[in-house]
């Protein structure tokens, strides 16, 4: 080419690209939720209960051994509890599309926390935890309305 460079995909508009605007984009009208500017507002707070649950059996997993050599005495029945709010975490996190799902999460967080009567470490992370569900209920609120 002779001239200079031309995208193959350019229009001929002589005027040039559409200047931009000084108004917002939508605004909101009243009656009607506000929108969140996501393409599925429900699966992404899905995902963010289900990824809060699941990183809470994680860590409640891998935190057994540890509590076991460094605090002291984790008995069994405290491994077992630890074990089974794990297990009913997955659970609950492959069952967030249904609305009870919410309040069954928010049930664990407590139980974690009660936890706390069998070793002081589970009340400490029932208490992590419930801060993180409780962002995580925040952030639903706040997207879902």
């Amino acid at each position: 080419m002779t001239g200079p460079e031309r995208d193959p995909h350019a229009t001929d508009d002589p005027t040039g690209p559409a200047a931009p605007t000084d108004q917002p984009a939508e605004e909101p009208v009243a009656g009607q939720p506000r929108r969140s500017g996501l393409r599925n507002p429900e699966a992404a707070v899905r995902g963010l209960g289900a990824g809060t649950l699941a990183l809470e059996a994680l860590v409640l997993l891998l935190a057994i051994q540890p509590v076991r050599v460094v605090g002291g005495d984790l008995s069994g029945a405290a491994i077992g509890v630890v074990v089974a709010l794990a297990v009913a975490a997955v659970v609950l996190a492959g069952m967030m599309r249904r609305a009870w799902a919410w309040n069954a999460g928010t049930v664990l967080q407590g139980l974690l926390i009660l936890g706390g009567l069998l070793h002081w470490s589970l009340f400490g992370l029932g208490i992590i935890f419930a801060l993180v569900w409780a962002y995580a209920l925040h952030v639903r609120r706040v997207i879902l309305g």
